[in-house]
Formats: structure tokens, C-alpha cells, sequence
């Protein structure tokens, strides 16, 4: 399946994967913890809409601008600099610094333009980092947008939103499976 195939699969199914991914860190007593800019809160927004929430959501950070990615999640002015505020770097920094101060075991950053205005030929509308620290196991993912039907703003942020809760639960449901 193309990526932007499962990019607007995702969006759909976006509900049932994050109460599947509470419930998946409920029972094997793992917590979560978001740092949003491009998506504006709608992780955390998402999680805290299940009920249970309660028991496994840690903390939820918006720093939309690069003074408060550097102030709460100690982004360096360096990495955004010589990166910039829409790259794996700062996604990557952006996760480091949410599992330094939240401690929880499984963390998502997400950086990006949603537009529909921002980007540029390199970093076009839709140009969206996803850092992950899930146990301990940290990376950085790009997903390809690029061949959205929709990219309107709305579905960017949902889509990603998708994506993101899509990994967790993959990995989630690797672990219980690795552990029965």
C-alpha cells in the first residue's frame, strides 16, 4: 500500500486506533506523553477523549513556537539554526527533551507545516516530522503526504495524528504478542 493510501487510512480509523492505543499502554502500565507544534494539541486532545486516559497520559506540551521548543523541551538554537524548526533533528530534540521532563515510557513529537501556507520547495505543505521514544527506542519518521487527496489543514493534522497513534499501536501490539 502507498503511503499516502495508508497516510488517509489512518485518518479514518483514527478514533478506534487511539483508544486501542490506551488501552494497549492501560494494560501493560505504561504511560504517554506528547510535545506538539504543527498539530496544536490534537494528540493530547485525542488521548484525554478516552476514557482511562487518566491512567496512562503524563503530559501533554504545545510549543508552536522555537522559543518555547528551546525553553520546555531544551531544543538547542543550534539544531533549529542549522536544521531548522521543520526537520528529523528537531523532532528528534523535540522527543529527547519530552522523555527528560515527562519520564514517561512512550513519547511522540510531531513538527511540521499543515499550511496552507509555509512551505517552500524544500519543505512543501505537508512536510510533517514524527519523533518517536517508545521504551527506551528512539527515531524519527517522515511520512509521505505528498499523495493526499486531501490536504487541507484539518486533514494534515489528523492524518499525522493517525500515523503517529498507527506506529505506537504497531509497536504495542509487536511487544504483548513478543510477551504471550
Amino acid at each position: 500500500m502507498q503511503n499516502g493510501q495508508y497516510s488517509e487510512c489512518f485518518a479514518v480509523n483514527l478514533d478506534k486506533t487511539v483508544t486501542n492505543v490506551v488501552k494497549l499502554l492501560e494494560q501493560r502500565g505504561l504511560t504517554i506523553s506528547t510535545a506538539e507544534s504543527c498539530t496544536g494539541g490534537l494528540l493530547s486532545e485525542l488521548i484525554t477523549s478516552v476514557s482511562g486516559a487518566s491512567a496512562v497520559f503524563e503530559l501533554g506540551l504545545c510549543t508552536y513556537s522555537e522559543k518555547m521548543k528551546m525553553k520546555y523541551l531544551g531544543v538547542s538554537e543550534a539544531v533549529l539554526s542549522q536544521y531548522g524548526v521543520v526537520s528529523y533533528e528537531t523532532a528528534l530534540a523535540m522527543v529527547q527533551g519530552l522523555k527528560k521532563c515527562s519520564g514517561a515510557d512512550v513519547c511522540v513529537s510531531v513538527t511540521g507545516i499543515a499550511g496552507p501556507g509555509g512551505g517552500t520547495e524544500e519543505t512543501p505543505v505537508g512536510t510533517i516530522y514524527v519523533g518517536f521514544d517508545i521504551c527506551g527506542n528512539q527515531f524519527v519518521r517522515l511520512p509521505d503526504l505528498r499523495n493526499l487527496h486531501d490536504k487541507s489543514r484539518d486533514n494534515l493534522r489528523r492524518t499525522v495524528a493517525g500515523y503517529a497513534f498507527g506506529i505506537i499501536e504497531e509497536i504495542l501490539m509487536k511487544a504483548v504478542q513478543t510477551n504471550e
